[in-house]
């Protein structure tokens, strides 16, 4: 298929610049032993009632824990200001006029908040524009810098710490957080833009600027890896060197709540080609999996997406053919937000999940593909009585045609390479009997 002309793969040269950029505006960061970490982590887990990821890092003077929902889309992390929730004494404002400012993109300024100081009420200050990603609500709030550590080590247990000693955030309020897992504070994005986590943390601590990402199935321990670490797993598994990897592509029109005109996405695209059910390929309109000069269509991957969003013909052709191969498996009725559901007893088990076929998202090539079984596929409902494809009618006319969500990247291992602009993959960590809770660092 051909690939649209407004389909760009982000340049190294681009990105040693913004770190240049970026690295002469950082205080000196450190660690417990002096010296900048090879890689930094971030535990994830999953919250139940919502399918959100939270993770939870260390903030402010003194050092206070913040949990916050993972998101691989946004702008930066933002955190609830309000008053009585925000206290430091490390924190600074970032001035209208600076370099970070200008880096930000934004056009706003504070100038006219006549309280005492505050993170949330300063003047002369920068401003941007803190979203909800899951309620898609937006506010404007203050950019500031405080203290943010984050430890260096997974397993047994986290630590010891490594501060950012000036890391930028936006300050979002209290209104902000509905929508969000209970304790969540506010959202910490991953995504490409520039004082997103993985940027600052890299320009930070001088190490390459990737991450990769491996969300639980269960309320045990995931993680985010930030910079150069090897890849291991009990027991004695190492996907280092054994990932498959396709690129990542930029959408050049934003997909944020709040942009300015000519910004490109942050968000993550991969260039889907087809998709295929037990190795056969689901007949649709391809097109719709190109993503056009109004930056509508493609395929991006989601964490605030519980489960995989489809434009509703590719919906239809997808769980048509899901059906066709499994019609000797008894049906139960839909169980809401899904359209196909089975008797969860009549359903066998195997290594990767329930037996039941594939599912691919073939990309720039036939050879790759990010391949889907079961436990990735499927869902329980109905307290376990039906499993049910996880995958969700977005509706006729939706931005992105296809969304990963969360549920089908769980207990899989993604490599965010910012500096080669490519998305590496493992497929099911099942396979190897091994899961995100078994990660080792340090």
């Amino acid at each position: 298929m051909a690939r649209s002309s407004h389909l760009v793969v982000s340049t190294a040269a681009a990105l040693l610049l913004l770190l240049l950029l970026l690295s002469s505006r950082s205080c000196r960061a450190a660690s417990s032993s002096g010296k900048n970490p090879t890689a930094v982590v971030l535990p994830v887990r999953k919250d139940d009632s919502t399918g959100q990821y939270l993770t939870s890092f260390r903030q402010r003077t003194p050092q206070t824990p913040v949990t916050a929902v993972l998101d691989l889309g946004g702008a930066t992390l933002w955190v609830d200001c309000d008053p009585g929730s925000y206290a430091s004494s490390s924190y600074a404002r970032v001035p209208c006029a600076s370099k970070p400012c200008r880096l930000a993109r934004t056009s706003a300024c504070a100038t006219s908040c006549v309280g005492a100081p505050s993170p949330g009420c300063l003047n002369d200050t920068c401003s941007g524009f803190p979203e909800n990603t899951v309620t898609r609500v937006a506010t404007g709030g203050n950019l500031i810098t405080d203290v943010l550590s984050v430890p260096t080590t997974f397993r047994p247990t986290p630590g010891p710490l490594a501060a950012a000693p000036a890391f930028l955030f936006a300050c979002g309020a209290k209104f902000l957080t509905e929508g969000l897992a209970a304790g969540a504070a506010g959202m910490a994005s991953l995504s490409r833009a520039r004082f997103a986590l993985p940027t600052q943390l890299a320009a930070t601590f001088r190490f390459s600027p990737k991450f990769a990402l491996c969300l639980p199935s269960t309320t045990s321990a995931g993680v985010v890896v930030f910079g150069d670490a090897p890849y291991a797993f009990q027991p004695g598994v190492d996907l280092s060197g054994s990932l498959l990897y396709t690129p990542l592509l930029v959408n050049n029109v934003s997909t944020a709540g709040v942009s300015s005109k000519g910004d490109k996405s942050t968000e993550y695209f991969i260039g889907v080609t087809a998709i295929k059910v037990n190795g056969r390929a689901v007949p649709l309109n391809a097109t719709l999996l190109g993503i056009d000069k109004q930056g509508v269509g493609g395929t991006k991957l989601s964490t605030v997406a519980p489960y995989t969003v489809l434009e509703t013909s590719i919906h239809r052709a997808v769980t048509d053919a899901f059906s066709a191969e499994t019609a000797t498996i008894p049906r139960v009725a839909a169980v809401a937000p899904f359209r196909l559901c089975y008797d969860g007893s009549k359903v066998g088990s195997t290594r990767v999940g329930p037996a039941v076929p594939t599912v691919e998202l073939v990309l720039h090539n036939e050879a790759t593909s990010w391949v889907v079984f079961g436990a990735n596929s499927m869902v329980p409902a109905n307290k376990g009585s039906a499993l049910c494809l996880g995958v969700v009618d977005g509706g006729p006319a939706p931005r992105t045609s296809v969304v990963v969500g969360g549920h089908m990247m769980e207990d899989n291992l993604l490599e965010f390479d910012l500096q080669r602009s490519r998305l590496g993959f493992s497929s099911s960590l099942l396979f190897r009997q091994t899961t995100c809770n078994n990660f080792r660092l340090g």
